[in-house]
């Protein structure tokens, strides 16, 4: 065990020694030195609140100390060795049916969520501890004194039920909260006068024969709800030395009949402080759930205000009008506007093309109560625009909960906006790229399939005729075993480029690969069509080539098939191949054409 520890615990047993054996001595004096009046037992409160505010484990060592100081007090007040032993038992009984009752249902006394639970604990157990070591010593008393069971019974029931209810209380709240719970910073002044003005009605009251002893209560019920229990812990101490102290004294109303003897003015006296504490402490205790709730709230608001002022997002609280009554301080990182600056109607924040999508979004997150996730454009005060992504949910109004206001939290998504259409930009560039020749630039096979298909199908439904064009360079291996594949490239590019000047826009130009094309012909109504195309091609691929300081003269071969009906489409390409072939083995540099169909042969 550490010295600290040990100096501690010795330092706290000395504590609670010096109060418990220092309050029985004096609750005993006192009563005989002011004609038996006793009203309250104060040492048994001290211990049951010492206990609650220790660990468990260290009650036997508490109990200990707390019950040898209790014996010795009432021993060196004139109680005998025996009777003291046994009525210190009766103390502790009802000290540990108290500690114990508490402690098992509320284990953290310092929660303050609890206390409304631990106000009823703490009572109902006071109420049967005291009566339980009650009972033991008016047994004691009826058979030791001359003293009826029933008057013993009551005297200390009442003495130690007001003594555990002040002073338990009063010590745990001085070991959880420290001395600043009674006079806290700011209203130690107002705590001296509550107590001034107790001790002032509390004297005039105790000074006069006239039963008006309700009067202090008003005072006293004003410290319960300007400082809580120690206001009325310590207002009916006062009120209690008051009154003991005048009564003794042959003052004030409870002195009245001399029949009433000293413990008639006793019950009397006790009575009344328990009425003190009857008024007062539901009080206190109403009060302090209040503080809880309105702490709670304090605490709730002033968290979610944080959230707000310090969230990365922006949040804006809004009228149905669109006038922004709350805007958070993140307004300034994002938009580069002071949140004031955003405060009112101002629609021009948000871009033109946007607005009308936000007010109807609006008008539906009011109307249906969901909320509702949009993306629109804000101004940035440097007069750019940026993508804002925004989560509307309605909101009570403050000043009437029957009606919404709007909340909106929202986030520059401009970023993601950016990648997003890179991101489609570069979608549409790769589906391009898998329709395109990556060379030529002309459409590549998978185009010509899906146009081809569809063309299939239009001349059954329209009656008009379609062809299909093969065509590649002559003695293009040539050309590439001779100057290179860099000088081919370039011939396959103009070659293509010769092809596109030749047909119509509405035509397609197609490279399958290497040197080889295919044309699609629509909209055509006879073979001769085809013919002039193929003619116009062959007089421009004529024409000399001219790369740099390189002059190249190529020719091309074409098949063509022309057809009103197809089959199938395998028909289509095979008669274009087979005319191919015939152009090539007739000499290249011409083109033959395939006729399906109704319509004669021809080349």
């Amino acid at each position: 065990m550490g010295a600290g520890k040990q100096v501690n615990r010795w330092s706290d047993g000395i504590a609670l020694a010096v109060l418990v054996g220092g309050t029985a001595w004096l609750s005993l004096k006192w009563g005989k030195g002011a004609d038996e009046l006793a009203a309250v037992w104060i040492s048994s409160g001290i211990l049951t609140g010492w206990l609650l505010a220790r660990e468990t484990r260290a009650w036997p060592l508490c109990l200990g100390v707390g019950i040898a100081a209790d014996l010795l007090g009432q021993w060196l007040a004139g109680v005998p060795l025996g009777a003291a032993a046994f009525l210190a038992t009766c103390h502790l009984i009802e000290v540990l049916v108290v500690a114990w009752s508490v402690r098992r249902v509320v284990p953290n006394v310092g929660d303050p969520q609890r206390w409304l639970t631990l106000g009823g604990v703490a009572t109902a157990s006071t109420l049967a501890g005291c009566a339980l070591s009650g009972v033991l010593a008016a047994w004691m008393a009826e058979a030791s004194l001359p003293s009826s069971f029933v008057r013993a019974f009551l005297g200390w029931y009442a003495a130690h039920v007001v003594g555990m209810v002040i002073f338990a209380t009063t010590t745990l709240v001085l070991h959880v909260e420290g001395w600043r719970a009674v006079a806290p910073r700011g209203k130690r002044r107002s705590f001296v006068i509550s107590m001034a003005l107790i001790a002032a009605v509390g004297a005039l009251v105790f000074s006069t024969s006239y039963p008006v002893l309700f009067l202090t209560y008003p005072p006293l019920l004003l410290a319960a709800f300007r400082h809580r229990f120690p206001g009325v812990a310590a207002g009916v101490i006062l009120l209690g030395v008051i009154g003991g102290t005048l009564t003794a004294q042959g003052n004030g109303p409870l002195w009245g009949p001399e029949d009433l003897g000293d413990a008639g003015r006793i019950a009397l006296l006790q009575l009344y402080l328990a009425g003190g504490c009857l008024i007062t402490i539901p009080v206190v205790l109403g009060m302090a759930e209040r503080d809880k709730l309105t702490s709670r709230v304090r605490e709730n608001e002033h968290r979610y205000r944080l959230l707000a002022d310090y969230s990365g997002d922006l949040v804006v609280r809004l009228r149905p009008d669109g006038e922004r009554v709350y805007v958070s301080p993140a307004s300034e990182d994002i938009l580069g506007w002071k949140p004031a600056e955003m405060l009112g109607l101002r629609w021009s924040l948000v871009h033109p093309d946007d607005q009308g999508r936000q007010r109807v979004a609006m008008d539906e997150v009011l109307a249906s109560g969901q909320p509702q996730t949009l993306k629109y454009r804000v101004r940035h005060r440097d007069g750019h625009y940026l993508w804002m992504e925004v989560v509307m949910r309605p909101i009570p109004k403050e000043n009437n909960p029957a009606e919404n206001d709007l909340i909106l939290t929202g986030r520059d998504i401009s970023r993601r906006v950016a990648a997003e259409e890179a991101l489609e930009a570069s979608r549409r560039e790769l589906e391009r790229l898998s329709r395109v020749d990556a060379l030529t630039g002309v459409p590549n096979r998978r185009q010509l399939e899906e146009r081809l298909s569809l063309a299939l199908l239009r001349i059954e439904r329209s009656g008009e005729a379609l062809a299909l064009m093969y065509l590649d360079i002559d003695h293009f291996k040539c050309i590439n075993d001779t100057h290179g594949h860099a000088v081919g490239d370039r011939v396959i590019r103009e070659f293509a480029r010769r092809l596109v000047s030749c047909v119509r826009a509405t035509d397609l130009v197609v490279r399958l690969g290497g040197d080889e094309f295919v044309i699609l012909l629509e909209h055509i109504t006879h073979p001769v069509m085809v013919k002039v195309v193929a003619e116009k091609i062959i007089a421009s691929v004529r024409e000399p080539l001219q790369l740099e300081d390189l002059t190249l003269q190529i020719s091309t071969s074409i098949g063509a098939a022309f057809a009103r009906e197809v089959e199938a489409q395998e028909d289509l390409l095979v008669a274009a191949d087979d005319a191919l072939y015939e152009a090539k083995e007739g000499g290249r540099d011409q083109y033959r054409v395939s006729v399906l169909g109704a319509e004669a042969p021809s080349a």
